[in-house]
């Protein structure tokens, strides 16, 4: 269940953040054949879809959910992120407005969850919409995949709705050191954002935010809280 459009980036998104491929090149083909259809060739990567144990349901709430655990990242081997990228409170607090006044179909339903990457100044690198935040999550990496910007290393990844765990572990696939949301993060998702030096910011509204994991990476002034500990 997604929101049509852009199914070739949630595609490869969701290809990569599920460790089914974990480079662009392993992508050999991707192409769409009809409205709800998209054909993937990958090439030989030595993991077989049954060696990643999950378990699919589909909720339009959040998209494909799985892996519920922490162990199920750890064993993919997946780095810690980059422990130089910082940004300003300021610029931090400017992207929920920025999110929103990006989303066209959000604005003429209000019923859509977004996803968009920023850099260190707060200029956004590319947004999607959708219906699953996850999907949301996955279309924004599939399109940084797809255009060779992986892994990001310099960028903060802003998401609507709650930083659950799912969108956590996708985070840190791509690389990215800074995770802020407008509500609420799951105790896993913070869990696994201190174990991999992830940031995670929640409750970002205004200019009050509270630091989850990491605060150091948020620099100069602000109405913020650190949970970290």
């Amino acid at each position: 269940m997604r929101t049509p459009g852009h199914d070739l980036e949630l595609t490869a998104g969701f290809l990569f953040t599920e460790g089914i491929i974990s480079t662009r090149a392993e992508l050999s083909a991707l192409e769409s054949s009809n409205p709800n259809t998209v054909a993937a060739v990958i090439a030989n990567t030595g993991v077989s879809p049954l060696d990643l144990q999950r378990n699919f349901f589909s909720a339009s709430s959040c998209g494909i959910c799985g892996k519920a655990t922490i162990e199920s990242v750890r064993v993919r081997g997946i780095k810690p992120v980059n422990s130089a990228f910082q940004i300003e409170s300021e610029v931090l607090c400017s992207l929920p407005q920025r999110l929103r006044e990006s989303q066209p179909v959000f604005g003429r339903t209000g019923g859509l969850h977004a996803a968009a990457i920023f850099n260190a100044a707060g200029e956004m690198l590319v947004l999607r919409e959708d219906i699953g935040r996850h999907n949301a999550v996955d279309k924004v990496i599939g399109w940084t995949l797809l255009n060779d910007r992986i892994p990001l290393s310099n960028f903060v990844l802003m998401v609507s709705g709650r930083g659950g765990f799912e969108i956590a572990q996708k985070a840190l696939v791509a690389g990215v050191p800074v995770l802020a949301s407008v509500s609420a993060p799951s105790s896993l998702a913070v869990q696994i954002a201190r174990e991999f030096g992830m940031t995670m910011v929640g409750f970002l509204r205004g200019r009050r935010f509270v630091a989850y994991s990491t605060p150091l990476r948020v620099t100069g002034k602000g109405e913020h809280e650190d949970h970290e500990g």
